[in-house]
């Protein structure tokens, strides 16, 4: 796989004199989206470079998961959504007219809160996504989901009984294995909406583990209440509150030195 620069997320209102060098990897500029008439996101604007963890924070309903969505364009399947503002990823407008929905999926795959393997073996859960991006030949496929397995700390739990259904797995599992999944046609970058939210302590350490990983091949945004975990696993947080961008810096400021009175009651527990 490809390697590319380290990324870090850089709010909009940084001074150039503190700003990181490399180029923005994922430019949000300020993007607002309505259903209907009621407005979810207020004009949030925030630039992520590559290969790192970011974490939106924030109580529910403020608009995180919604932003999220919009990376991958997941929020046109939803009726009387309108998007105002632009994002791009890796130069490209990911809204312009003549963009390829599925295949800005494959560069932007997505993790969900709760797991969801098909009804099929897990080794055709892997090919799944490899195949419908043309990849045919049983030696080609076997090397990649080999591949992917071992990325997602699944190979040696699974490789016996590949041919197994999906849904004998555990709950941890079985969302390693729609990681597996995510990252077997190689996308750039991989969302992830609470994705160990419905998973025990021990499941959700290894899924943890697993982020912290993956941060060297992937840019990675997660979506977390789980502020504990924010903290563990995120280099940037951001902290949104209905609707609105409050705060953006790196994980270890939010958390010790908010400049946002908003961020510090949230982290410290004074509502949310």
């Amino acid at each position: 796989m490809a390697e590319t620069l380290t990324p870090k997320l850089v709010p909009k209102e940084i001074s150039a004199a503190s700003a990181p060098t490399a180029a923005p990897f994922i430019e949000i500029e300020g993007v607002s989206l309505y259903y209907g008439a009621s407005r979810a996101l207020k004009n949030i604007s925030v630039h992520l470079e590559e290969k790192v963890v970011t974490a939106f924070i924030g109580p529910s309903g403020c608009g995180k998961s919604t932003l999220l969505r919009c990376l991958n364009r997941m929020n046109d399947l939803i009726d009387g959504v309108r998007i105002e503002g632009s994002i791009k990823i890796g130069g490209h407008d990911i809204y312009a007219k003549d963009v390829d929905v599925i295949e800005l999926r494959k560069r932007v795959g997505m993790v969900f809160q709760k797991s969801n393997p098909f009804p099929k073996s897990i080794y055709e859960n892997v090919a799944y996504g490899l195949r419908l991006h043309g990849v045919k030949a049983k030696s080609d496929l076997d090397t990649r989901i080999e591949e992917s397995l071992q990325q997602a700390a699944l190979w040696e739990e699974v490789k016996d009984r590949l041919h197994s259904s999906a849904l004998g797995l555990s709950g941890g599992q079985q969302q390693r294995l729609c990681i597996a999944r995510a990252i077997a046609i190689k996308p750039e970058v991989i969302l992830m909406d609470e994705p160990a939210s419905a998973l025990d302590p021990i499941a959700t350490a290894r899924i943890e583990d697993l982020i912290l990983d993956l941060k060297k091949y992937f840019t990675i945004v997660i979506v977390t209440h789980n502020m504990q975990q924010a903290a563990r696993i995120s280099d940037h947080t951001a902290f949104f509150y209905i609707g609105e961008l409050v705060e953006f810096a790196s994980t270890t400021k939010i958390f010790t030195n908010p400049a946002q009175k908003r961020t510090e009651d949230y982290v410290s527990g004074r509502f949310g």
